[in-house]
């Protein structure tokens, strides 16, 4: 098969598709790789890296989108890649399409096979393409939030940890997932007086186990929400709602409580947004203020850290990129429910279920679309 890697061209992504050690893995399969120029330049993956790897090095992303079965990539495809997309290409990559009509309609006028990453699946219900990224983010969230609390960047003017003598700052985490895991482990490590809130009592007794005494957990009741909302100094927003739009848990009022110069930070912000008054934002205007209070809405967060990122996620994705190569998509998604899962758009039809749910589309089942 012939996959295709091109560069990445939304604001700040500097990740690529793949690595020159999974290209390495694509052509000791017999496969062929063309890496768009200078794809992987600005993490130190030079062109003679992917030369040595074996990929052909081409001028331009139409010429990869052009010649490739199989485009690999990272962030979802932006309205300039959506028109190179033709019929039966298969798309391999973060789609985000739940909150994302014109991208959805984009890929389904294309009649391409869109793979999401973030709906694939394993064996224990996990989503093991979305968790390398949800770990970045949710680690690179107190960061991000610790900055946008100094006083320079229009926050309050806190040292997340505090000094002797002095509190530490209040940081409300809404989910306990990988996200939320990662972030809270970032939090504590400063110091900083962190409660986590989810619905699931099972994953806070496990939270708790791990982290007590340090960390605080709270059942994720609208008002137990409300309360810790409106006196915390940071909120990350770490909720999930696989492949659909996450749920709106932090009103516009609950915002309107917050103390002048507290900081949200939306992670979930690709599928939407937990926050109502949450928006887009990109690494080169990452925050915005609403009633005060700083909103830190990146859509691609990991982005800033490329390298690391884009190692993580390739140790992930490369097993289901060697499979679709190796067996066509048919018989790798026919052999592989999990990777099936990852069915987000196939010839001109939504084959996830919240995505169709959320855009009010007519929704045809993976199995379906495939003939299987």
């Amino acid at each position: 098969m012939l996959v295709g890697v091109p560069r990445e061209i939304k604001d700040n992504e500097y990740r690529v598709g793949l690595t020159p050690s999974s290209v390495r893995e694509l052509t000791a399969h017999g496969h062929q790789v063309v890496v768009q120029a200078g794809a992987g330049e600005t993490i130190d993956l030079s062109d003679d890296n992917y030369r040595a790897a074996g990929a052909e090095i081409v001028p331009d992303a139409a010429t990869v989108y052009a010649r490739a079965e199989l485009v690999v990539k990272v962030k979802e495809p932006q309205p300039t890649e959506i028109a190179m997309l033709r019929e039966g290409q298969v798309l391999f990559t973060y789609l985000h399409l739940a909150p994302d009509r014109a991208q959805t309609e984009g890929l389904l006028k294309a009649r391409c096979i869109g793979i999401a990453y973030e709906t694939v699946t394993d064996e224990r219900g996990g989503l093991p393409l979305l968790a390398p990224m949800s770990e970045v983010a949710g680690r690179m969230s107190i960061q991000a939030g610790a900055h946008a609390l100094e006083r320079e960047a229009g926050g309050r003017g806190i040292l997340l940890g505090g000094v002797p003598g002095v509190p530490p700052a209040k940081v409300v985490i809404l989910g306990g997932g990988v996200v939320g895991m990662n972030a809270l482990r970032m939090a504590l490590g400063l110091e900083a007086d962190v409660v986590v809130l989810d619905r699931s009592l099972p994953r806070l007794k496990e939270l708790d186990l791990i982290f007590a005494p340090a960390l605080k957990t709270r059942y994720a009741t609208t008002d137990a929400i409300e309360e810790s909302v409106i006196s915390a100094d940071l909120v990350i927003g770490a909720v999930l709602s696989p492949g659909g739009t996450a749920p709106r848990l932090v009103t516009r009022e609950m915002i309107r409580g917050m103390r002048r110069g507290s900081v949200v930070v939306d992670v979930s912000i690709d599928q939407g947004g937990c926050f109502e008054t949450s928006r887009p934002t990109t690494h080169s205007d990452p925050t915005y203020v609403v009633d005060g209070v700083v909103h830190y809405c990146v859509t691609n967060m990991p982005g800033a850290v490329a390298r690391t990122s884009t190692f993580a996620l390739n140790n992930a994705t490369l097993p289901f990129t060697l499979a679709l190569a190796d067996k066509g998509h048919r018989a790798a998604m026919a052999a592989d429910c999990h990777l099936r899962d990852g069915l987000n758009v196939f010839a001109g039809k939504v084959t996830h279920e919240a995505v169709a749910r959320d855009q009010g589309l007519e929704y045809v089942t993976p199995e379906e679309a495939l003939g299987l």
